[in-house]
């Protein structure tokens, strides 16, 4: 297996500047090998890309690209604590949090826009658990954030 610093490469991706903190909490926190992120959003400079719940103002493909969006902010959060995104042993968990209109069905494929970026990156045997929730509204009115388990090298 490649490198994920080499996939970056590879795939042409260009991680953005980590996001800094919307309140009065630490982008990641880690404890033993394992790195919490949390509150990952579809930001794009400290501003919101997409606004809105996904099956109302947004659509399936728009939430996918959200959750891209934040899975590119998580792996630059990432990448800025650990030093290289090659430290990381294996994606955990990814909890994917979506502002919905409440009758979506297709969470499970907004939901890849993450986990595809994730598999593409660190490979499928070091695919995380997920758990995809819907909720009425999030931080900033994005419809998605990610919550984020990494386990680190030692």
């Amino acid at each position: 297996m490649v490198s994920a610093e080499a996939r970056l490469r590879e795939l042409a991706i260009r991680l953005p500047q980590a996001p800094q903190p919307f309140g009065a909490y630490a982008e990641a926190v880690q404890t033993g090998n394992l790195l919490f992120l949390t509150g990952m959003m579809p930001t794009v400079d400290q501003k919101p890309k997409y606004v809105g719940r996904i099956g109302k103002e947004l659509s399936t493909e728009d939430g996918k690209e959200a959750a891209y969006i934040a899975g590119l902010n998580a792996l630059a959060v990432a990448q800025e604590y650990l030093g290289s995104l090659d430290k990381v042993a294996r994606v955990v968990r990814l909890g994917v949090y979506m502002a919905t209109s409440g009758d979506s069905i297709n969470m499970a494929q907004v939901a890849d826009g993450a986990s595809e970026l994730f598999k593409d990156i660190f490979g499928v045997d070091k695919m995380s658990a997920r758990l995809v929730i819907g909720v009425a509204s999030l931080p900033l009115g994005v419809p998605i954030e990610l919550e984020v388990i990494l386990e680190s090298k030692a």
